[in-house]
């Protein structure tokens, strides 16, 4: 069955708690405590699953943490193949309070050996034999080659798939250069990578120029922004966000990839591949974790929100 393939080069186990309201140097009382198997691009996949699309993880794994995370996927239906690895796989913490304020607390991810990268490289290549679509997600572990996210786009262009990137820092300027279908930073993101003063629309215009087919930036509540599209001419596209919207944030950005890859493999026209992407972005915030769609929110919001062309 062809599927889209999930990498998450930094998985995690996440856990959320919810309190009352977070004060530093307080004890708190924890509602509802939520541990899942996590990692930006585990996220995604599971986003996928909700919608019918198929998908499967392709992550580092190492240590009881790891074992843990993939058996969570599997229970959950979820293909995942897990590339073992000799770290034990990294935990984050999210506090989100009654005012629906996330914190969050994100262990850095274990070195893998020289050797455990090409495993990865290789299993993803594997995949991809069977693929309808690329989606690398999250931030890279210490020691991660500086080539990773380029030699992944490559192959997913060998395959004859188009590769979507959400990451940050130099591995965003680094992936976008390969020239992938889109990146998705988020608009802190884009800053970090490209200061300047030329906005967000000018510095997205800046990884279009690198070589990314597309750009969309997440604005958090102000919606989303994208650039290119079928025609490759740079246009610049607005969508707002959906008023008075709250909840836990964290994995509304990977809901938004998710939208994104489902409307790139369906051919859907950009405007509304856009819409679609922060509807359900919307929709995530809502949600109890990062992971989850609130998919009646997702009904509700879609019908009121367009793209405009606004460059």
């Amino acid at each position: 069955m062809s599927r889209v393939v999930c990498v998450t080069p930094n998985p995690a186990v996440d856990v959320t708690y919810r309190v009352g309201s977070l004060v530093p140097g307080a004890s708190h009382r924890v509602s509802d405590p939520v541990e899942r198997p996590g990692g930006k691009g585990v996220n995604v996949a599971r986003v996928l699953h909700a919608l019918g699309v198929p998908a499967v993880v392709v992550a580092p794994l190492g240590g009881p943490a790891g074992a843990g995370l993939a058996e969570a996927l599997r229970a959950g239906g979820h293909a995942v193949r897990p590339v073992p690895v000799a770290a034990e796989t990294r935990r984050t913490v999210t506090v989100v309070d009654d005012a629906g304020a996330a914190t969050a607390f994100n262990e850095p991810g274990r070195a893998l050996s020289a050797d455990e990268w090409p495993a990865v490289v290789a299993a993803v290549t594997e995949e991809l034999a069977d693929a309808v679509a690329l989606v690398v997600s999250g931030s890279l572990p210490a020691g991660a080659p500086d080539d990773l996210l380029p030699r992944l786009v490559a192959a997913a262009r060998a395959a004859g798939v188009p590769a979507v990137a959400d990451t940050s820092g130099p591995a965003l300027l680094s992936v976008a250069g390969s020239g992938p279908a889109l990146v998705k930073p988020n608009a802190d993101e884009l800053a970090e990578a490209l200061p300047g003063d030329d906005g967000v629309s000018g510095a997205a215009g800046r990884l279009l120029a690198l070589g990314a087919r597309r750009v969309v930036v997440s604005l958090g509540a102000d919606g989303l922004l994208g650039l290119g599209g079928s025609g490759g001419d740079g246009a610049v596209w607005r969508v707002a966000g959906v008023p008075g919207v709250s909840g836990n944030p964290t994995g509304a950005g990977d809901a938004t990839v998710a939208a994104l890859v489902r409307g790139l493999v369906a051919g859907t026209p950009w405007p509304e591949v856009l819409a679609d992407a922060a509807a359900l972005g919307a929709a995530a915030v809502l949600a109890a974790a990062a992971g989850e769609v609130d998919l009646a929110a997702y009904e509700r919001f879609l019908p009121t929100l367009h793209a405009e062309r606004v460059e």
